[in-house]
């Protein structure tokens, strides 16, 4: 790949936004704490996401002047009932992700995501051929090892861990192969989700069930600007998809559960489990050693620069 007018080529620019969204999600936790004591329901928590998100991605799909790509989307039917299934997939994924921060299963989604990357890995390997070397294949045989030191001491898989799982899965595997640039498909993609956002949040005021302007501030404040913090990072990785692997998208997706691990610990004070601490050391390891594999890859590609 030739290199843009900043340097980077496409590929590493894919890296790039990966990292930016997994850092970004990783970051969530805090993001979402003061709305995890029962402040609002997942459910409604999910529609008012889903309505901040239309507003805010189509406000910067007018500002980036992108309409005409979403204009000729909405008139592509193969692309639109491609774009259905991942607004499908991404919403599931959002609704369990919300349902286990309010019900206390943080550990199942935190599992969930450690599963993720090698469900996304299997999908490359199923539907894009993407072989794997050596260092890459003992890469995953270390991450498989940590997953499964955190997963067997639960005696099987929670079903919430391979929802998250699967409908990431699916969503990053139809981001990858829809023909449509990241901002333009985000817009499509929460514009599929309004009406029936929208329905909800209109029946659950009708029952005056609707909590918005009884929040506290930062609640409030949380919630409205839960469109941009979840815009921006899917836009992210949109872009990475289409640069990079569904190998390389799934390994450096360790480094989101990584920042959740770190901020468990030095924010809320989490007990520290060392059994959980050496799943998570095998994991980092073949993060280590896949990214190793990256670098050994692109040096070995890399023409010699002849002496001048």
């Amino acid at each position: 790949m030739n290199p843009s007018s900043d340097g980077l080529n496409e590929q590493q620019k894919g890296l790039l936004y990966a990292f930016g969204c997994y850092l970004i999600w990783g970051l969530f936790p805090l993001y979402w704490y003061p709305l995890s004591h029962g402040a609002i329901g997942a459910e409604q928590m999910l529609a008012q996401r889903v309505l901040w998100s239309a507003l805010f991605s189509l406000a910067v799909l007018f500002v980036c002047r992108q309409s005409h790509l979403l204009a000729a989307a909405i008139r592509n039917p193969r692309l639109l009932l491609t774009f259905t299934g991942s607004a499908l997939a991404i919403s599931i994924n959002w609704l369990v992700f919300l349902w286990a921060i309010t019900h206390n299963h943080v550990l199942d989604a935190s599992l969930g995501y450690f599963i993720s990357p090698l469900f996304s890995m299997l999908l490359g390997r199923m539907f894009f051929n993407e072989r794997f070397n050596r260092v890459q294949l003992a890469a995953i045989v270390l991450a498989l090892t940590g997953v499964l030191w955190l997963a067997l001491p639960a005696g099987q898989v929670p079903w919430v861990a391979l929802l998250l799982t699967v409908s990431f899965g699916i969503y990053g595997l139809l981001r990858k192969i829809a023909p449509l640039a990241a901002l333009p498909g985000m817009v499509l993609e929460t514009l599929l989700m309004l009406p029936f956002a929208a329905a909800y949040l209109l029946w659950t005021a009708h029952k005056g069930d609707l909590v918005f302007g009884a929040l506290p501030p930062l609640p409030l404040a949380i919630l409205i600007g839960s469109g941009a913090a979840t815009t921006i990072p899917l836009m992210l990785f949109a872009a990475a998809a289409k640069r990079i692997t569904m190998s390389h998208l799934g390994i450096i997706q360790y480094f989101s559960p990584t920042c959740q691990f770190i901020i468990g610990l030095t924010v809320f004070g989490e007990a520290f489990d060392l059994s959980r601490f050496i799943g998570y050391v095998w994991v980092w390891a073949g993060v280590a050693v896949y990214l190793l594999g990256i670098w050994l890859q692109h040096r070995a590609a890399a023409p010699e620069n002849p002496c001048i």
